[in-house]
């Protein structure tokens, strides 16, 4: 698929995205969450039975991969695509945040259950001490995400930041390589590269925080919740929204929308639902 054929098929995934119901995006946000949550789990244990954080890194994507073939949604996700509709004028602002507040919502969810399921599975419901050796690397790595910035202070919390933003330029771009193939083994592929990247070199993604360090918190991390929410999770957030919106959303469209069919890129006509959008062609 050529740069400008991709922009449009991005741009009608937006629509399509922003014409679910709010009970289809906490669905698909809360699977998605969950399983981000698996392969986080996954690639942790490899890297504490290995002893190399390579492998776990490159272990890592199992999860994403998944989520692309589904057509489950992240919010980190549609931090990158969204842009594009809006900037098309095939979404209006309008419909927007409430598409991703309820992505948000359901990651959340999906994160929370999977972290107290994970929990009960690792320490006998909570009567045992975990032998793996998974729940301690859970422990240092939510700390050092949350009380390691604090202690850093200002310095802590730019870092972070940066560290967020990074991350979602590369996991959005995951999202528009996937795109870009119309073959199951090239959109695994296309999305494993960047995101092996982006775990490998330890940066912030929010929706991975979103399990790691409240199950950390359950299996004893001495983190409070105001520490996970002001020093992780808030900062974190904004950051993938930058990461996501400038330098992939909002580059990428720039880039290449001139290459784009003229009808992707111009406003719509036809007229505009209740939830501020026009309805766009399926990509089936």
């Amino acid at each position: 698929m050529k740069p400008g054929e991709l922009i449009t098929a991005l741009i009608d995934s937006a629509t399509q995205k922003t014409a679910l119901r709010p009970r289809d995006l906490i669905i698909r946000g809360a699977l998605a969450g969950a399983l981000l949550g698996v392969s986080s789990a996954f690639a942790t244990y490899a890297t504490v039975q290995t002893g190399l954080p390579i492998v776990g890194a490159v272990l890592f994507p199992v999860g994403f991969a998944i989520i692309v073939l589904l057509g489950l949604e992240l919010v980190t996700g549609a931090f990158g695509i969204l842009p594009m509709g809006l900037h098309a004028g095939r979404v209006k602002p309008s419909a927007v945040l409430p598409n991703w507040s309820w992505i948000f919502v359901g990651n959340l969810f999906g994160s929370l259950v999977f972290g107290m399921l994970l929990a009960v599975a690792l320490t006998t419901a909570m009567h045992a001490p975990d032998k793996t050796g998974l729940a301690n690397k859970m422990i240092l790595a939510a700390t050092a995400k949350t009380v390691g910035y604090e202690h850093a202070g200002a310095a802590g919390m730019f870092t972070v930041f940066v560290k967020a933003i990074l991350c979602n330029w590369l996991v959005c771009l995951g999202v528009v390589l996937a795109m870009g193939s119309r073959s199951t083994v090239g959109k695994i592929v296309a999305a494993w590269l960047p995101i092996t990247i982006f775990y490998a070199l330890g940066f912030e993604h929010a929706v991975v925080n979103m399990f790691l360090i409240p199950t950390a918190m359950l299996l004893g991390a001495k983190i409070s919740f105001a520490q996970w929410l002001l020093w992780n999770q808030i900062p974190v957030t904004i950051g993938n929204l930058v990461g996501g919106y400038l330098f992939t959303g909002g580059a990428l469209y720039l880039a290449h929308a001139k290459t784009a069919p003229a009808d992707a890129a111009a406003p719509a006509t036809a007229p505009v639902h209740e939830n501020g959008l026009v309805p766009a062609p399926s990509l089936a």
